[in-house]
């Protein structure tokens, strides 16, 4: 029995790190998604887990969250639960809810505080308050102290771009850097699809070789499900046609665009591993990542005069207010030109 199964893993697809790639994923998902957290993870008493099946179920559903946000969300509510086991020596049932404190949930934050940063504890409890709100809706279970709880203040994050020098130098960085030449290509091709399109690292991975960017725009699906409309620059297309020319296996339609060593589907931390290899030759800071490079495109086209509202629809960004946080971007870098120009402000 052993050696027939070795023979079908020998076979397998797998990523460039020698991975076995499982039949969902080398199917029609990719890049590779993460499967949310089986009932059995949440210590809960049973009426409690139907609820959390029933709240994963909404999630990928009504909500249309990424496979990423669901399990995600699950680990942030398994976490939780973890801790009221402890805290009140008992499975947490969905009566337990009416019963807790503020300080019940005050014991759960600073719990959470001496083991991660304060952007995940104030996750954590959004996912939560979330998860409450979706139980009181279907008159499972409320819990009123949760409504008195503050979420712990964070500083307002600012993007970190490259500069316009940084972007194209580690663009055209990979073929030093790779001795497969049809790899260094589909990095190339990957890294200019990014920067040049605005794109996640999860759209430009999960598009079809059909889908690939071969006229003046390309069809985006992004978060939610929602699709955008979105520009091609020529060295866009240029840089995957010559990837196609020479990636050495067959590329079916339905397939995966960008594959990986074995002819799989390309795995997202063999892109997020290539870039640490990019940005450690050539000296650049550990905020150079895949997605560093949206966050360049956006503020460099902001920086040469585009508008706010178009850079908008470009991202995908559902609300302003996210596209917006890239002026603070730009009006740090228009105060550093003033510091160092300006007369005045040199004589000071």
């Amino acid at each position: 029995m052993a050696q027939p199964s070795t023979k079908v893993l020998a076979r397998a697809p797998t990523d460039k790190t020698g991975a076995v790639l499982t039949s969902r994923s080398t199917a029609s998902q990719f890049p590779l998604l993460p499967d949310a957290l089986p009932l059995a993870r949440f210590s809960a008493a049973e009426d409690l887990r139907a609820a959390i099946g029933l709240w994963t179920a909404w999630l990928a559903g009504e909500r249309r969250a990424s496979p990423h946000t669901t399990a995600a969300y699950g680990r942030d509510l398994a976490f939780f639960l973890d801790f009221l086991t402890g805290h009140l020596g008992e499975l947490t049932r969905l009566a337990t809810f009416a019963q807790l404190s503020a300080a019940d949930y005050r014991a759960f934050l600073a719990h959470r505080a001496a083991e991660v940063e304060r952007a995940s504890i104030a996750r954590g409890l959004s996912v939560v308050r979330g998860f409450v709100r979706f139980l009181e809706r279907r008159g499972l279970a409320s819990s009123p102290a949760l409504s008195i709880l503050r979420a712990p203040k964070l500083p307002r994050s600012v993007p970190k771009p490259l500069s316009v020098a940084d972007a194209a130098e580690l663009v055209d960085a990979p073929p030093a850097l790779v001795t497969s030449v049809w790899q260094a290509k589909r990095d190339v091709a990957l890294l200019t699809l990014l920067y040049g399109c605005g794109l996640r690292i999860s759209e430009a991975l999960g598009l079809k070789c059909s889908e690939a960017p071969r006229g003046d725009l390309v069809t985006i699906t992004g978060k939610g499900r929602k699709q955008r409309l979105v520009p091609v620059l020529p060295v866009v297309r240029d840089a995957i046609a010559d990837y196609l020319a020479a990636c050495p296996y067959p590329l079916a339609p339905d397939g995966p665009l960008f594959v990986g060593a074995r002819g799989g589907p390309l795995n997202p931390r063999v892109v997020q591993r290539q870039m640490q290899t990019l940005r450690n030759a050539l000296g650049f800071p550990d905020t150079a990542t895949p997605h560093a490079l949206r966050h360049s495109f956006a503020t460099h086209l902001l920086g040469g005069g585009g508008d706010l509202r178009a850079i908008q629809e470009l991202l995908g960004h559902a609300s302003l207010s996210t596209t917006q946080r890239y002026t603070s971007v730009e009006t740090e870098r228009l105060l550093a030109v003033y510091e160092s120009a300006h007369p005045r402000a040199r004589s000071r």
